[in-house]
């Protein structure tokens, strides 16, 4: 008896083992692709601010939870299921789909530093556009989150399309969970920042009221440095799927161009030439997500936005 349970003791320490060494597994690999996503989490931080923009405080954050349950529904029920069946029955798809995403990403980077360079900004046409109920604004935010979590998704999948159907699925609920968790507590603490500033500058201490003051300038700062920085993640990330992709469906030639810039830079920098190197690479693909996203904006504004402003002007 005492035998059988001395082994039996074993036999679950084993697989206790076992497991931790699983969840271990699946928390590094939902860390790779959570990573690879960086730059689509950037922006979708950068950009959910602006929906509670000029609404009363004590509505912003119910506002911005019902927007972060909205996008886990996007993630979990939606999204997820969809690109794990492609995985497992049509994994031929993922390349081509990843790059359309990819595209995607060139373009809205590319759309941002035109309507900056153009000094194009979108009017409200309406009254109900200005003052949107909150409504409106929760179904329009989850709309938008909707292309950015199919964004992270698929480029998360692609970093884990080598594991085991069931792995592939906890990692991805993991990635879904944590980035969302992750965006809208940010996205929480940036709303209410100016407020904390804004009662800290009125204590009497001469220090904690001069930091209250700084954070409240300080945040349309920030705000402006996470667009800038969501807009180069988008470039570099959405060039690099691309140009990964080409190599993928067999198209080497651009993909062997930039490898070889990325040696030659590393082979003439020395003991920084790991850091030159990946600098290289990452310039190159945000330059050609640049280029591809400002091809998307041109044939888009000579044809779709054309005809929209041609119906818009009769």
């Amino acid at each position: 008896m005492a035998g059988g349970l001395v082994a039996l003791l074993d036999d679950v320490a084993v697989l206790a083992r076992a497991a931790a060494a699983s969840i271990d597994d699946i928390g590094a690999a939902a860390g790779r692709a959570s990573m690879k996503a960086a730059g689509v989490v950037v922006d979708d931080t950068a950009v959910t601010p602006q929906y509670v923009h000029g609404l009363n405080a004590d509505r912003e954050l119910p506002i911005i939870k019902k927007i972060a349950l909205g996008s886990l529904r996007n993630k979990l029920l939606i999204i997820l299921p969809a690109i794990l069946l492609l995985s497992q029955f049509l994994p031929w798809l993922l390349t081509p789909i990843l790059m359309i995403g990819g595209a995607y990403l060139c373009y809205e980077g590319a759309e941002k530093i035109w309507h900056r360079v153009s000094g194009h900004t979108e009017a409200h046409a309406t009254v109900e556009d200005a003052l949107p109920d909150e409504k409106t604004i929760v179904s329009g935010a989850v709309r938008t989150d909707f292309i950015l979590s199919a964004e992270i998704m698929v480029i998360s999948l692609n970093e884990v399309a080598s594991e085991a159907f069931w792995s592939r699925a906890i990692i991805l609920v993991v990635v879904a969970i944590g980035i969302t968790v992750l965006v809208y507590g940010v996205v929480g603490l940036i709303v209410k920042m100016d407020d904390v500033g804004l009662s800290l500058s009125q204590r009497a201490g001469k220090g904690v009221a001069a930091f209250g003051r700084g954070l409240v300038r300080g945040m349309p700062k920030l705000l402006s440095a996470l667009t800038v920085i969501g807009t180069a993640a988008m470039l570099w990330v959405g060039g690099h799927i691309i140009l990964v992709g080409t190599d993928e469906l067999g198209w080497h030639g651009l993909y062997e161009v930039v490898h070889h810039l990325e040696e030659l830079a590393h082979d003439a920098t020395g003991a920084l030439g790991g850091v030159v190197g990946w600098l290289v690479n990452t310039l190159a693909s945000a330059l050609l997500g640049l280029v591809i996203g400002a091809l998307v904006v041109l044939v888009l504004n000579l044809t779709l936005h054309r005809k929209k402003d041609g119906a818009a002007a009769h």
